[in-house]
C-alpha cells in the first residue's frame, strides 16, 4: 500500500485494522525488495523446502519426526499424561477427558467491594474500571507469599473498542469518560485469588489487589533515564514516567518480581492534524505517526498528542518491573534491556551468576535479543543493578545451523548507551542482526541449556523490508517466503553458558496444514491432521521439561486454515518431537498467558478477545458481552498437571 492510498483511508478504517496492519498502513514498505530474484533462484517455496523437508534431518531443519518406535511411544504417553482434543469451533473451552475448567476471573471483575459488578449494558465507568479487572488479559505469573497467599499479576494488553463501547453507537467512545474508561482498561492488574469449594476467584480487598493503569507513576531506570529524548512538558528532569500500557508477553525474575512488556506503544498517540503531522525517522521505525487506533487517548492526554509532546512516546516500549509483594511499591521501567515491541521476557539464571534475559521484538522483520548482567544474582542480595548495567545483544543466525550474538555498543553501532536503550531496532540494524518472522515468546528450558522462541509469522518474508529498510531473505530459521503458518526455532548456548557469544540452532517445528499442502507450507514431519496449527504465539516451560505452545494466528477455519478451528494450546516433548494438542479456545479468541499454582494442581490459561469481531458470547453466553478470562484448568482426580 503506498503513501496516498494511506491518506486516503478514513479514521474509522484505520480504527478497525490489527496492529500488524495499522502498523503497514502508517509505514507502508517497498512492495518489492531487491533480493527478490534471489530469493526465487535459490530457494524456491516449492522445489528447495520441498526437499529439505523431506530430507528431516536435523542438519537441515533439525525437526524430529513423529514416527516413534513403540518403546518411545509409551514413554510420550507417560509425560503428556493426556488424550489429545480435536480441533473444534465451538463457542467454548476443550479441555482432555479427565480434565475441567472454570472461569477465575474476568474483564471488569471488582477487585474491591466497593466496586459493582461488571455491568454488561454499561461496561462500566472509567472509575469502576481503575478499580476492576483489566481488559485481553496477556502474559501473567503466580506469586506466593510466605503464609500461603497466592497473588496473579496479569498484563490487560489492549480493548477491542466495538466491545469496550459496544453500548454506544457504532462502538466508538461518545464521551470522555468512555475514552478514559478505556485507557483505565490498559495496563496491569495484581489481584489475590483463592480457592472456594473448588473454584479460584478474587479476594477481595486483599491488600495485594492493585490497578497499575497508563497513569501510574513509575521510576525511569538505566542509561536513558534524564535523556533529553526522555524530558517532556510534565518531566522536564526525563526521570519519571506515567503508567505502562499494551503488555502483551511477561517474566519473572529469581528475587520474586513481575517483568511486564511494553509491545504496540505506537498505536496511542495521535494529533489533530494527522496528515499535517510529519514523523522523523526514528518515529517511523517505530511506527508513531499522528493516527492512533481509535483509542483517543490525545483527546483527554496531551501527552498522548505528538505534536504537542514530541518526546512522551520515548518513554514507552520498555519493560516494566513491578513487586506483586509490596502494593505501595513504584513501578521501574528497565531501559537497560532496550525499547521494541516486547513480546516477554525470559529470564535465565547462568551457571556463573549473571543474569541472562533474552527478548523478541513483535513486528515483521524485527530481531531477537539477549541481555546479560555486568553484575552477579546472589540470593538474598541487591538486585537493583542486574537490570541497570548490562549489554544488549542482537542475534545472527547462520544458515548452518550456528549462531552469534552480536553486542550492540558504542564501538559496533555508532550510538552512544542511552541511544542504543532508545533506538535499539537501529542498533540492531547497524550490527546487521538477522530479521526474523516476529519473534514473540521465549522460554528456556528448566532441565537443560535450550531456548525456544515462536516465530509466529511473517506474509512479508521474502517479499518486502522491515520498518527500517532491513532486507528479510528466505533462509535459516525463517525457511519460507510468505509464511503464514509460522515456526518455533530453539538453540543451545556454546557450552552450556547463556553469555556465551555462539550458538547452535535449529527448528523444533513448521506450523502448516498438510491437508491443504504437500510441501512446506504443509509443516514439518512433527505436524499432522490430528495436531495442525499456526500462528505459535506463548511459549512456556512446565517443571517436567514440556513445552507449551499457545497460537495467535488464522481461525477462519477455511482454506489454508481449514481443519485447524479455533485458537488452541498444545504442549511438544523436546525429547521425542511430539505435538499433542490440550486446550481449545471460544470463537475469535488468543489463548496466551499461563502459569500454575503453587501446589501445581492448577494450570491458569489466558482467553483474549473472544468475539473481537461479534461472533462470541463467552463466557457468560446467550446475549451477554464477549469478555477476556483467566480459566482455571484441573484434574479430574486432583494430580498434579505439568
Amino acid at each position: 500500500m503506498n503513501f496516498e492510498t494511506k491518506t486516503k483511508l478514513s479514521a474509522d478504517a484505520l480504527n478497525d485494522l490489527s496492529f500488524d496492519e495499522f502498523d503497514e498502513v502508517i509505514n507502508p514498505k517497498p512492495e518489492d525488495s531487491d533480493f527478490d530474484a534471489i530469493v526465487e533462484e535459490a530457494i524456491s517455496r516449492r522445489g528447495f523446502l520441498g526437499g529439505v523437508l523431506a530430507m528431516g534431518g536435523v542438519a537441515t531443519l533439525g525437526v524430529t519426526s513423529t514416527s516413534l518406535t513403540p518403546i518411545a511411544a509409551q514413554a510420550a504417553d507417560s509425560r503428556f499424561g493426556f488424550k489429545a482434543v480435536a480441533a473444534s469451533v465451538e463457542d467454548t473451552i476443550i479441555v482432555p477427558e479427565g480434565y475441567n475448567w472454570h472461569v477465575a476471573t474476568s474483564w471488569g471483575d471488582p477487585l474491591f467491594s466497593d466496586v459493582p459488578e461488571f455491568d454488561h449494558a454499561t461496561r462500566g465507568t472509567a472509575a469502576s474500571q481503575a478499580r476492576a479487572f483489566g481488559d485481553n488479559n496477556d502474559g501473567m505469573a503466580i506469586f506466593t507469599d510466605k503464609d500461603g497467599h497466592q497473588i496473579l499479576v496479569a498484563n490487560n494488553e489492549y480493548t477491542n473498542r466495538s466491545v469496550m463501547w459496544g453500548n454506544n453507537p457504532d462502538g466508538k467512545f461518545v464521551t470522555d469518560d468512555d475514552i478514559n474508561k478505556g485507557k483505565n482498561a490498559h495496563g496491569l492488574t495484581a489481584a489475590e485469588l483463592k480457592e472456594v469449594d473448588g473454584k479460584w476467584q478474587i479476594v477481595k480487598d486483599s491488600p495485594y489487589n492493585r490497578r497499575f493503569t497508563p497513569d501510574e507513576p513509575m521510576d525511569i531506570t538505566g542509561p536513558a533515564r534524564g535523556h533529553d529524548l526522555m524530558k517532556t512538558n510534565a518531566d522536564p528532569d526525563g526521570v519519571t514516567a506515567l503508567g505502562t500500557f499494551n503488555n502483551c508477553g511477561n517474566g519473572r525474575t529469581p528475587w520474586g518480581t513481575y517483568l511486564a512488556c511494553e509491545e504496540n506503544f505506537n498505536g496511542y498517540f495521535g494529533t489533530a492534524d494527522a496528515d499535517g503531522y510529519v514523523q522523523d525517522d526514528a518515529k517511523k521505525r517505530y511506527g508513531v505517526s499522528g493516527n492512533d487506533r481509535g483509542y483517543g487517548w490525545w483527546k483527554v492526554d496531551d501527552r498522548f498528542d505528538v505534536a504537542k509532546d514530541p518526546n512522551e512516546s520515548n518513554r514507552h516500549g520498555y519493560i516494566t518491573e513491578v513487586d506483586p509483594y509490596d502494593p505501595t511499591s513504584k513501578p521501574k521501567k528497565r531501559t537497560a534491556l532496550g525499547r521494541f515491541k516486547h513480546e516477554n521476557a525470559e529470564v535465565v539464571v547462568n551457571a556463573d551468576g549473571r543474569i541472562a534475559i533474552y527478548m523478541g521484538d513483535d513486528e515483521r522483520g524485527e530481531f531477537l535479543y539477549r541481555y546479560v548482567s555486568d553484575g552477579f544474582y546472589a540470593e538474598g542480595g541487591d538486585t537493583d543493578d542486574l537490570m541497570e548495567n548490562g549489554t544488549i545483544y542482537a542475534a545472527k543466525f547462520h544458515a548452518d545451523g550456528t549462531g552469534e550474538w552480536l553486542a550492540l555498543t558504542p564501538d559496533s553501532t555508532g550510538m552512544d548507551k542511552a541511544m542504543i536503550c532508545i533506538h535499539t531496532r537501529m542498533a540492531a540494524s547497524a550490527v546487521g542482526a538477522t530479521t526474523m518472522d516476529r519473534p514473540e515468546w521465549v522460554t528456556a528450558n528448566p532441565l537443560k541449556a535450550e531456548v525456544y522462541c515462536a516465530l509466529t509469522n511473517n506474509k512479508n518474508r521474502g517479499i518486502k523490508t522491515n520498518a527500517g529498510g532491513d532486507e528479510t531473505p528466505v533462509g535459516g530459521p525463517n525457511p519460507r517466503e510468505a509464511n503464514n503458518y509460522g515456526q518455533i526455532v530453539r538453540w543451545w548456548p556454546s557450552n552450556g553458558d547463556h553469555t556465551a557469544d555462539t550458538f547452535r540452532w535449529d527448528l523444533f517445528v513448521m506450523a502448516g496444514n498438510p491437508t491443504v499442502h504437500t510441501d512446506a507450507y504443509g509443516g514439518s514431519r512433527n505436524v499432522n491432521e490430528g495436531n495442525m496449527f499456526n500462528s505459535p504465539d506463548g511459549l512456556a516451560f512446565d517443571n517436567k521439561g514440556l513445552l507449551w505452545i499457545q497460537t495467535d494466528g488464522n481461525y477462519s477455519n477455511e482454506e489454508d486454515f481449514a481443519g485447524q478451528g479455533n485458537n488452541q494450546m498444545l504442549i511438544g516433548d523436546p525429547a521425542t518431537g511430539e505435538i499433542r494438542r490440550f486446550l481449545v479456545g471460544p470463537r475469535e479468541a488468543e489463548i496466551t498467558g499461563v502459569a500454575w499454582s503453587a501446589d501445581r494442581r492448577t494450570v491458569f490459561v489466558g482467553v483474549q478477545h473472544p468475539g473481537e469481531r461479534g461472533d462470541s458470547h463467552w463466557p457468560d453466553g446467550g446475549d451477554k458481552t464477549p469478555r477476556s478470562s483467566i480459566v482455571a484448568v484441573r484434574r479430574d482426580d486432583g494430580a498434579a498437571i505439568g
